[in-house]
């Protein structure tokens, strides 16, 4: 029920998701949902019904804190939604809504995996070999070094499962390349990935996110949420800038009708408005955060996403590689080093 525009183009996303195979629950209020579906000559009960409906009469507003869920309304839709994935009833809970609201629901409803002390949301950028991972992107603005190297497990893993990457190339974010670059927390970290068994590359700078250099890119919350809102509004102010100059003349607008079957590719591939959801990693289930102004393209995006997500069956790699990572960060770091 969150977003610029629910319910109805999460309603209109879900019905092309389900035409491509997907099995979907839409939880908020009944009355809505089921007004949505016919205007789409979709029914909303019965037998022939695609879609399965759960009321949840309450809902998060988007400006409301991201505990409401949890304090407040209970029975909000994405409070429901996350029970019903930590139930077993559903798989993974996709939200538009309210992202604070949906990433307390992930980690206080669903619960973190064992070993994973902070869950991390990890955002995918378009590069010049593929695409790039980058995490977190907002999740935590506060990490210690441990927490870092437990991004850089679900980033591996997430590479290599969701992107295809067979042995991922892991770099940490920093200001310069050197090993000795970076601030405390960064050349803490370092060491701890040199150790770590993945394919750990050493420090990246900023402009490894879009080379192609890097298949995972490792950073704290807070600077992984200005890289991520920065670069989409580069790719808006680019979007925007390349109309203005293709609508110029006569010329123009004859070489942009021939050129639209590329430009549309590329701008595609740029715009976060059609990439779908963000996953939250480190969960006990899937959890994926859209944007609230997500049209259903973005939403049809973002259920294939989670689609795909649970059946790489992510949980148990993550949970087998925490358990020896902490084993092994006892062994490197004094007490005080690994709770710092």
């Amino acid at each position: 029920m969150g977003g610029d525009h629910a319910p109805a183009t999460v309603v209109e996303g879900a019905l092309q998701a389900v035409a491509a195979g997907a099995s979907v629950i839409l939880v908020g209020r009944e009355q809505m949902i089921a007004v949505e579906l016919a205007r789409r000559g979709e029914i909303s009960t019965g037998e022939n019904s695609r879609i399965e409906i759960a009321e949840a009469p309450e809902v998060v507003e988007m400006d409301e804190p991201a505990m409401t869920p949890i304090r407040v309304k209970r029975r909000s839709s994405v409070r429901l939604a996350a029970e019903l994935v930590r139930d077993g009833k559903a798989q993974a809970l996709l939200s538009f809504g309210n992202t604070g609201a949906a990433l307390a629901c992930g980690k206080l409803v669903l619960g973190a995996l064992p070993g994973v002390d902070r869950p991390a949301l990890a955002a995918v950028f378009p590069s010049r070999e593929g695409r790039t991972v980058l995490l977190d992107v907002g999740a935590n603005v506060d990490s210690r070094p441990a927490h870092l190297r437990q991004f850089a497990v679900m980033g591996h893993f997430y590479a290599q499962e969701i992107l295809g990457k067979e042995s991922p190339r892991v770099g940490l974010l920093s200001v310069g390349e050197e090993d000795e670059k970076g601030s405390g927390i960064t050349r803490k970290v370092f060491r701890l990935m040199k150790n770590m068994g993945l394919n750990f590359v050493g420090n990246v700078e900023g402009s490894d996110l879009f080379s192609g250099s890097v298949d995972v890119i490792v950073c704290d919350g807070f600077v992984g949420n200005v890289v991520l809102k920065a670069s989409e509004s580069v790719a808006d102010l680019f979007g925007d800038m390349l109309e203005e100059e293709l609508a110029n003349s006569i010329r123009s607008r004859l070489g942009a009708l021939f050129a639209r079957p590329a430009l549309s590719r590329f701008t595609t591939g740029i715009d976060h408005r059609e990439t779908g959801a963000v996953p939250l990693l480190g969960v006990q289930g899937g959890c994926f955060v859209g944007h609230g102004h997500s049209g259903p393209k973005a939403v049809r995006h973002a259920i294939r996403e989670a689609v795909d997500f649970c059946a790489a069956g992510l949980h148990s790699k993550i949970r087998v590689k925490m358990e020896e990572l902490h084993s092994e960060e006892h062994r490197i770091l004094s007490p005080e080093e690994a709770a710092s």
